[in-house]
């Protein structure tokens, strides 16, 4: 089954940045972004968003333009960094940093959830998802579309970039 994963527009937040499920506002450009997005995005029939308001916001107005009604999950949510959360990266202590390295998909050292936590939510949410009507609209972050893109198998996801405002289409189920 064919899901969207868009990834919200830009955050109004300074660069360096560590924000996960941070809720943050969106930059002034918003309504140009939408404008944007909405032009570019294929036919979908579903629109499910995480409940932080850069994901909600950017839903709604997509749905409010093709009279779709919007569903909130949870699941699909960005990874929580727990101390990290809006401390600049450049601060972060280096063991700290280093343990997460090391034990990539495990390892919390934040005191947060751990990158297998995240995957493991956003496996079961797009599973449900592609059990009802699709294509589905996924509005969401960036971390959830590593989780996609690792659990249907692509190479490198950990390290793939989408940019703000920008989509990915996988086929789910996950193989």
């Amino acid at each position: 089954m064919s899901l969207i994963l868009l990834r919200h527009t830009r955050p109004d937040v300074d660069e360096g940045i560590c924000y996960g499920r941070t809720d943050l506002s969106l930059c002034d450009d918003f309504d140009a972004e939408v404008e944007r997005i909405d032009a570019e995005l294929p036919d979908f029939t579903t629109i499910i968003a995480s409940p932080l308001s850069r994901c909600l916001r950017l839903a709604r107005a997509l749905g409010e333009r093709r009279e779709i009604e919007v569903t909130v999950d949870t699941r699909v949510i960005e990874m929580n960094f727990g101390r990290w959360e809006r401390m600049p990266w450049e601060i972060i202590p280096r063991d700290q940093l280093d343990a997460w390295r090391d034990n990539f998909l495990g390892a919390a050292p934040h005191g947060g959830e751990s990158v297998k936590q995240l995957a493991t939510r956003v496996q079961a949410a797009l599973a449900e998802v592609a059990r009802g009507p699709v294509p589905a609209l996924v509005v969401t972050h960036a971390g959830v579309i590593k989780a996609a893109l690792s659990a249907v198998g692509e190479a490198d996801a950990w390290n793939a970039k989408t940019e703000f405002g920008h989509w990915r289409r996988i086929t789910w189920p996950a193989l």
